[in-house]
């Protein structure tokens, strides 16, 4: 049998996510990164609208989730994903994130364009994390 990482992906609010996985995938401020067991120790942090990947993480063979910043910690071939926000894909309502994202695009020229930005970063990583790209 071969061996497996143990991950867990929460936010302030709950736990999202914990099981075993056969590869975290994950984009962090210094680029994309791909962990398997065996890996360094790493903590890192994520970068702002970014979509995690658990690969071989359920029946289905990958775990998907929206993460708005926060860090990921890789030790001993544990994987903690502290995010400030995220959503798994299965959460996330596609058609929402679409006119959050129209929304916010329209809004990037505005008195708020940074929070509007953000906005449009965060309804990217929702429809990114459910298979749509933007």
């Amino acid at each position: 049998m071969s061996k497996k990482l143990s991950v867990e992906l929460v936010s302030p609010e709950r736990e999202l996510w914990a099981g075993e996985g056969d590869m975290v995938i994950a984009k962090t401020t210094e680029g994309e990164i791909g962990i398997q067991p065996g890996h360094i120790p790493v903590l890192a942090t994520l970068a702002p609208g970014s979509v995690v990947r658990v690969l071989g993480g359920r029946e289905s063979g990958e775990v998907r989730a929206a993460a708005h910043g926060g860090f990921i910690s890789v030790a001993d071939d544990r994987i903690s994903i502290l995010a400030e926000v995220a959503e798994l894909a299965e959460d996330v309502d596609a058609e929402r994130a679409r006119v959050a994202l129209r929304d916010a695009v329209s809004d990037e020229a505005a008195a708020n364009a940074a929070e509007a930005q953000e906005r449009a970063e965060r309804a990217r990583s929702r429809l990114r994390a459910v298979g749509e790209d933007v």
